[in-house]
């Protein structure tokens, strides 16, 4: 029966070819005998064009199909280089903006240098610095082998920051004018007024809350205001005068109003730091 099928379909399908064939022959000659077209060649003509129609349908879409998946795959690559090109992009900018800020930081570095004309000092990068005591401990890469003592002085930026706790052949330990341990912070300071009087005292301590350093035990506080500057007095032997620690920011009384204390904000940032300069000076002298 399914042998039976097959022939038959097989010989519908010759059949209709050869009608086909008779068709478009026939029209041809109907079409040379006289220009006009017959009633048979123009329904000889649609026929053919419905056989051509179906035909090339199928085809029509297998091929549409086909610049579908080729336009898929062409924007799926476009997608991916443009990705990468971004990525690429986005690297490039946080190292430009990496370099702009250590190039930054050495200007700063340079100008602060300049203004130690009668200190030695040596420059330092920061190496380490642990989440878990952030404004107390940083490490350097200076050390034994470039001169560095216990006590010598740490600029940033533009400012006091610490000092030197501990020296390694090739790098140090600096404690933060932010720590907690309350002997790190003690500083001989000199406030100028306006008026051109210096004010004496002790940097002792820091407020978290208003991030600002505490001066102590201070002389006079006649004609301190707002803005005065404050340096390093070159008291004791902790160190030489002139070093920036920053502006007054306001005073307080304390003790039912006996004492006062001067509140400071630091001329540089303690909270991003990346090169410092160490301030070099022979120990126990009184500069």
């Amino acid at each position: 029966m399914k042998k039976y099928n097959v022939s038959k379909n097989m010989i519908i399908a010759i059949i209709l070819t050869i009608i086909v064939v008779v068709l478009i022959t026939v029209s041809a000659l109907q079409r040379d005998r006289k220009n006009e077209t017959s009633l048979f060649q123009a329904v000889t003509n649609d026929l053919v064009a419905t056989l051509d129609k179906g035909l090339s349908y199928p085809i029509r879409a297998i091929e549409k199909s086909v610049h579908l998946v080729g336009d898929v795959f062409g924007t799926y690559e476009e997608n991916t280089q443009l990705k990468k090109r971004l990525d690429s992009y986005a690297e490039t900018q946080v190292e430009n903006n990496l370099l702009k800020k250590e190039n930054k930081e050495l200007r700063e570095q340079l100008t602060l240098g300049a203004t130690l004309t009668t200190q030695a000092k040596v420059n330092a990068n920061v190496i380490s610095r642990s989440p878990d005591n952030w404004q107390d401990i940083l490490i350097i890469d200076r050390g034994e082998v470039d001169g560095l003592e216990v006590n010598m002085p740490v600029m940033g930026a533009k400012g006091l920051i610490g000092r030197v706790i501990s020296v390694n052949k090739t790098s140090s330990k600096v404690e933060l004018l932010t720590s907690t341990n309350q002997n790190s912070n003690y500083f001989p300071a000199m406030i100028t007024t306006s008026k051109g009087d210096d004010v004496f005292g002790l940097l002792e301590d820091y407020d978290e809350a208003t991030n600002l350093f505490i001066i102590k035990q201070l002389n006079a506080t006649e004609g301190v205001k707002k803005g005065d500057k404050v340096i390093t007095s070159g008291l004791g032997s902790t160190a030489p005068k002139g070093l920036v620690i920053g502006t007054v920011e306001k005073i307080e009384s304390t003790n039912f109003g006996l004492e006062k204390e001067v509140y400071v904000k630091p001329a540089t940032s303690l909270y991003d730091i990346s090169i410092v300069t160490v301030v070099k000076r022979m120990a126990g002298s009184g500069e």
